[in-house]
């Protein structure tokens, strides 16, 4: 069922960001924001369709929502059954499993890292080596969620002071060392594939799109260009309006050499606009935060067509053509307005009530096992907005793919509130 969307498709579901990633393994090159450890992942699969993927996509995600239900002594099979069926049939969880993309593994770190640094001592020695593992490998697929599983462990470490025994230092520094695992296995994947020791490159670029789309390069450009020439003086004029258009789509961007061409030039106005503008650029995080707050529809970059990820199939896999090009997506895309009539209010219903469950602890000073999970899950969606609303800018696709934890924390909370045996232990910590 968590691969529902897959097989009525007949093939994974492609995004335009798929073919970056697929293009890895036989481009030998870094490519902005296209993570080499997930490359090395897909092309693992490659020979099976990619369904070997999915396969591990749909069973990590059933381990880790049992494993959770384990550790706070709610796991019961019917119970995983319903609430399993709860999140397919009500969030963008079925479909980021049946996706060949990143995302999955966004919301699932959250949970693996919660349960490793607060439940450890519940599990079993393979069982945290795995989720060791995962949380790792989940950390070098990608820069924001890095960067959200890093900012949950400074909090723990932060918090642990007001939590000594709720936290413990062995859970955290395992935690912590998934950082550094996923840090260490990003860069020797791009050191095989590239044979550069280098992160991936592209945060300036992202960075720049984001300036560009809230008017501040256009005003920098505007009040330099007269004394400083820049390669995109003489187009200030003809900018887009929309990040993604300028760097994903036909632009000034490609005829001034991309990534390569610009990086230099971007970081320069970056670096310098946030000295310049202070004012400016708080008041555009602080609204590109709360944007992306709310933005969690699902389907952003499932519903369009992916001639970039489409050509690169076609490219480097060529045998799978046949399969790719008779897929439902690729004959007129997927209309996600009724999914979202039901996703978008979920979500947002499920994350108000996080925050609230979180607030509710903080008032009471109380911390249980329901509260440390409620709190988590809310400052992986504040982190998870403020990196990619402020970096990149707003976009449903960020949102939608960490929303569906705050739905499992809510049917958590559904049935804690209905069972009276299972009501959250109260501990005597002080917050």
């Amino acid at each position: 069922m968590l691969l529902a969307p897959a097989f009525w498709n007949r093939y994974p579901l492609l995004q335009w960001d798929t073919g970056g990633y697929l293009a890895r393994w036989y481009e030998g090159y870094l490519v902005p924001s296209r993570s080499t450890v997930f490359g090395l992942y897909l092309h693992f699969g490659e020979g099976s369709g990619f369904w070997i993927n999915l396969g591990i996509q749909a069973l990590a995600t059933l381990w880790i929502l049992q494993l959770t239900l384990r550790v706070l002594g709610m796991v019961r099979p019917l119970r995983l059954l319903r609430m399993s069926l709860a999140l397919i049939l009500t969030t963008a969880l079925p479909w980021l499993a049946s996706m060949l993309l990143t995302d999955i593994f966004a919301g699932l770190s959250v949970l693996s890292l919660f349960i490793l640094v607060l439940h450890g001592d519940k599990i079993s020695g393979i069982e945290k080596f795995a989720l060791f593992v995962f949380t790792a490998f989940a950390a070098g697929t990608h820069s924001a969620t890095l960067a959200v599983l890093l900012g949950l462990c400074c909090v723990g470490w932060i918090a642990r002071p007001l939590l000594r025994d709720r936290i413990a230092v062995v859970g955290l520094a395992q935690g912590s060392l998934t950082i550094v695992a996923g840090a260490a296995m990003l860069l020797s994947a791009n050191c095989a594939l590239s044979g550069q020791l280098a992160w991936t490159p592209g945060g300036y670029g992202v960075a720049f799109g984001r300036m560009l789309q809230d008017g501040i390069v256009a005003q920098y450009l505007r009040d330099h260009c007269p004394e400083q020439q820049f390669k995109l003086c003489p187009y200030r004029d003809q900018l887009p309006a929309n990040a993604d258009q300028f760097l994903w789509g036909r632009s000034v961007f490609n005829a001034l050499g991309r990534f390569q061409g610009l990086n230099d030039e971007m970081g320069f106005i970056v670096t310098h606009s946030l000295a310049e503008y202070p004012l400016w650029q708080t008041e555009a995080a602080i609204v590109a935060t709360a944007r992306q707050l709310v933005e969690v529809a699902t389907g952003e970059g499932t519903d369009v067509t992916d001639y970039h990820t489409y050509g690169i199939i076609e490219r480097y896999i060529p045998a799978q053509r046949v399969a790719m090009r008779a897929a439902r997506q690729q004959h007129g895309g997927i209309n996600f307005a009724g999914v979202n009539w039901l996703h978008v209010p979920v979500a947002l219903v499920s994350m108000l009530l996080v925050f609230a469950l979180f607030g509710r602890a903080i008032l009471r000073r109380k911390a249980d096992d329901l509260a440390l999970l409620a709190g988590t899950v809310a400052l992986a969606l504040l982190g998870n907005a403020v990196v990619c609303g402020v970096i990149s800018g707003p976009h449903d696709r960020y949102g939608a793919r960490l929303a569906w934890i705050a739905t499992f924390v809510a049917l958590i909370a559904a049935v804690r509130g209905f069972s009276r045996d299972e009501a959250p232990r109260e501990d005597s910590s002080s917050l």
